[in-house]
């Protein structure tokens, strides 16, 4: 079953295979922030800013998880290209 970010009820990313998947393309779209919330964790832990979710979703008719993760890791991996 495919994960997707989602704000309140609205999916707001596309499908990806795994939730870790997820998690690492939000993390590189700077929707993650590390905070020490309680005392019993020593270290801060990553939390969705904005009360983003990850949840399971279903993949819409024309959508291919696997495609969608394939595009994000060749997106993340392109430098920035400037203009003059």
């Amino acid at each position: 079953m495919p994960y997707a970010l989602f704000s309140n009820d609205t999916r707001i990313s596309k499908a990806y295979p795994a939730e870790a998947d997820v998690w690492r393309f939000a993390r590189l779209s700077g929707l993650v922030v590390d905070v020490a919330s309680d005392e019993d964790r020593a270290t801060p832990h990553p939390v969705l800013d904005n009360d983003y979710e990850v949840r399971v979703c279903h993949a819409e008719p024309d959508e291919d998880p696997a495609k969608n993760k394939a595009e994000a890791e060749r997106l993340a991996r392109k430098e920035p290209q400037f203009t003059s």
